[in-house]
């Protein structure tokens, strides 16, 4: 594959065939994320998909998902995408599901008719950044858009039968509204009652704005015991009809995988055992993004 970007992909993402259809983020301001720096926002043309569609077809027969890179594929017109899951049903016909991430922006750009067609085609799954449910604190990062506007954008996908993916940051409030951040993400997730929830910890990055606030003495993070706190509040405050909840990225202090309601009291205790320190969390040095 002939990738132009900084190609990032959910880690569930990990065994799909990567199709570059844009380089970059079309928003690229939130204050935390240095993913996209350096990439100049841009589609893809018809000749460079086709030739990535053509070698995965080469190469890629025994992978059944594709996932959309880069930062937010749903970004482009209605007729491009539709062109773009046509040729991954003609040239790809094994594949049995299509990915992407997409902003709230995005999403609202789209119709609900235009949804329910990117649907119908093999648009299956939306990996969506609540990141917050605290508008403070949205705000704050430059997030763009409220929670209650995005959890509006999640629900129309659900409704359009396009699972969502929603992942959320666990330090973004910093230390001063950590367990506020906590509470008010806890409950938008529960108002978008996804399948899937994915809560990462912040890295701060060098080079990007949040970074730069933290260095100055602006911004504080809270320490390990702060952050698992601040997980607490949020299990505590989520309630899902029938999700997968992740912790276990590689960001965080301590691994979850669970599935709620079924789970939920189990994470609790699981959590409760790790603030008493009868649990280890993960070693600094082996935190990454």
């Amino acid at each position: 594959m002939d990738f132009e970007g900084h190609v990032i992909r959910p880690p569930s993402e990990a065994d799909s065939i990567l199709l570059e259809v844009t380089v970059g983020c079309s928003h690229n301001a939130c204050t935390f994320c240095g993913a996209y720096q350096l990439d100049r926002f841009r589609e893809k043309s018809d000749r460079a998909v086709t030739l990535a569609l053509t070698e995965a077809a080469e190469h890629c027969r025994r992978q059944p998902r594709v996932f959309l890179c880069n930062g937010d594929a749903l970004t482009l017109p209605q007729s491009r995408l539709v062109w773009v899951l046509a040729s991954i049903r003609e040239r790809l016909p094994w594949v049995t599901s299509v990915s992407s991430y997409g902003s709230a922006h995005n999403v609202a750009q789209k119709s609900d008719t235009e949804l329910a067609e990117l649907h119908a085609l093999g648009l299956r799954m939306v990996h969506l950044g609540l990141e917050s449910g605290d508008d403070v604190t949205l705000k704050e990062v430059r997030k763009g858009g409220s929670s209650a506007f995005i959890v509006e954008q999640a629900r129309r996908l659900r409704a359009a039968s396009i699972q969502v993916f929603v992942t959320v940051l666990l330090g973004l409030a910093g230390k001063e509204r950590s367990l506020i951040h906590a509470e008010a993400t806890g409950r938008a997730l529960s108002r978008m009652d996804p399948g899937f929830v994915g809560a990462l910890t912040l890295m701060l990055i060098p080079g990007t704005a949040l970074f730069q606030r933290w260095r100055a003495g602006d911004f504080e993070m809270p320490g390990p015991r702060g952050l698992l706190q601040e997980l607490r509040v949020l299990v505590e405050h989520t309630t899902l009809t029938r999700g997968m909840f992740y912790a276990n990225h590689a960001s965080n202090y301590l691994p979850i995988r669970a599935r709620f309601p079924r789970d939920r009291a189990q994470t609790l205790a699981q959590i409760d055992a790790a603030l008493a320190g009868e649990l280890p969390l993960r070693p600094e040095w082996m935190r990454a993004l």
